[in-house]
């Protein structure tokens, strides 16, 4: 039994992968954090002047998150232990103490604020984390949506990695890309990823004994790097619009054109 806390946010597909990994049975959660955030995508809109492109895209996103998952959160028992904290309190003294008393075999980290150095040093190669993005190639914010801005799906995924101090810059443990099927919209791509990253990060605790070091990036720096400020409304649009000129399609029949390299570890290679 490998014990565990999860470290996240409180919109519906955080409470969905604390709930999913806590039910498998070889691993025990000790209690998630869960950062009150649900918030904040709307800052920037705001900034717009709450511009209709940035909020339908955000309203449908929300919608297409209920319809994937709320079922499942209603549904399954809470095993997952939640305490609801205030943002940025996960560094706290109060906090950092806690965990370090309930010693968990691991950290597991996805959508939390970023983690000051003292308990990334205490944990050193026992804190996990899944960044939504294929790290080095696109860091920081959104790092799943400018991909489709750029016309570049092949480079929509997630990366888990341990964590250091910097940003997305961790040593790479598994890498997967997310399934892109005919009609799909970029709300169901990204869901679809949620559900295959919950699975890969019980996939990682149970077979982490077994895992091998993997060659890193040779520059964790390279590659593209947003900001919150960088979700604007013609970046919105721009992205609506590849997708009317048939991104997903032309993906799906070049899709062995694919440039961007993933860097996986063996023991986690489904065929």
């Amino acid at each position: 039994m490998k014990n565990i806390i999860i470290l996240t946010a409180d919109q519906l597909r955080h409470t969905y992968m604390r709930k999913a990994i806590a039910l498998n049975s070889n691993i025990r959660v000790l209690k998630s954090f869960c950062e009150a955030k649900s918030k904040e995508i709307y800052k920037n809109i705001e900034k717009n002047d709450n511009d209709e492109s940035q909020l339908i895209h955000i309203k449908l996103r929300e919608q297409s998150e209920k319809d994937i998952f709320q079922s499942f959160v209603d549904l399954t028992a809470d095993e997952s232990n939640p305490v609801s904290i205030k943002k940025g309190d996960i560094n706290s003294d109060e906090v950092i103490k806690e965990i370090i008393d309930l010693n968990p075999d691991f950290i597991l980290a996805y959508g939390c604020s970023i983690i000051n150095p003292p308990l990334i040093q205490h944990f050193k190669n026992k804190f996990l984390n899944v960044h939504l993005g294929l790290s080095p190639y696109y860091r920081g914010s959104g790092t799943n949506f400018f991909p489709f801005v750029n016309n570049e799906p092949d480079n929509v995924g997630a990366t888990f990695m341990y964590i250091d101090e910097g940003i997305d810059t961790g040593d790479i443990i598994h890498q997967i890309r997310a399934e892109i099927y005919f009609g799909d919209s970029i709300h169901q791509i990204g869901n679809r990823l949620i559900s295959k990253i919950a699975y890969t990060y019980i996939e990682i605790i149970n077979n982490f004994e077994n895992l091998v070091d993997i060659k890193q990036p040779e520059n964790k720096k390279d590659g593209l790097y947003y900001k919150g400020s960088d979700f604007t409304p013609k970046s919105v649009e721009k992205m609506y619009k590849n997708f009317e000129n048939g991104l997903v399609s032309k993906y799906l029949h070049l899709k062995e054109n694919e440039k961007c390299k993933l860097y996986q570890n063996p023991v986690l290679i489904k065929e």
